[in-house]
């Protein structure tokens, strides 16, 4: 079976720097196709952009691959605005892309970051996604 999520930047973050940990079992996940990431073009720039940060300073080439992964198996969904409040506006898209995707599939919204979105019982902790796809092998 496979599973619709958006990827919250910080899981992505997260998976690069605990090598192994939750996250990375969850992005690993995503690039074999078990999850099925659902992005769109302002989701890509911010996984760009957030994760070549000097600060981070994860490897080149393997930013690469996680995104270059991503895309290869991303269904590309428009997000249709809500009337969520949230702190961050940034966070908004991610929330939106999951609504606008559960019209036609069970999908996800895996976060390290539950208080940044509403309380939802498709938004999840990587820990809590995990769980879910072990629940059906």
């Amino acid at each position: 079976m496979n599973y619709y999520a958006v990827l919250d930047t910080n899981v992505l973050v997260s998976a690069l720097i605990r090598k192994e940990s939750v996250p990375v079992a969850v992005v690993t996940h995503a690039l074999e196709g078990k999850i099925i990431p659902l992005v769109n073009a302002e989701i890509l720039e911010e996984y760009n952009d957030v994760l070549r940060r000097k600060k981070f300073k994860f490897d080149e080439q393997t930013v690469e691959v996680i995104i270059a992964g991503i895309i290869s198996r991303a269904i590309n969904i428009d997000a249709v605005k809500t009337d969520e409040f949230f702190h961050d506006p940034k966070d908004a898209v991610f929330y939106e892309i999951v609504m606008e995707s559960r019209k036609e599939h069970d999908a996800y919204l895996v976060t390290g970051n539950l208080k940044h979105f509403p309380q939802r019982t498709f938004i999840v902790t990587p820990r809590e996604m995990l769980n879910i796809i072990e629940l059906e092998e």
